[in-house]
């Protein structure tokens, strides 16, 4: 598996997750705020599409960082993602 990186800046997020047509979303049974998610277009009735905006609030307010890896370990793009604490 190649390295993975951390980070918690806006754009490098957006700009990750569009790369691969990903879009912010949040699970819809979590309660208040949400766990956050991004979904990659799979069918998954527990997601719930939010704008970026409020996702960004969310992840900013519950003080995470955005896990995500570039390349998958045979050289392909990589959609491993995770929310951590910071």
């Amino acid at each position: 598996m190649s390295q993975a990186n951390t980070t918690t800046d806006h754009d490098t997020i957006r700009k990750w997750a569009e790369s691969r047509g990903g879009r912010p979303a949040r699970v819809k049974t979590s309660g208040p705020g949400g766990i956050l998610r991004i979904d990659f277009g799979e069918p998954d009735e527990s997601l719930e599409e939010i704008e970026w905006d409020e996702f960004f609030r969310i992840f900013d307010e519950r003080k995470l960082a955005f896990l995500y890896q570039e390349e998958a370990g045979g050289g392909g793009t990589s959609r491993f993602n995770k929310f951590v604490d910071r």
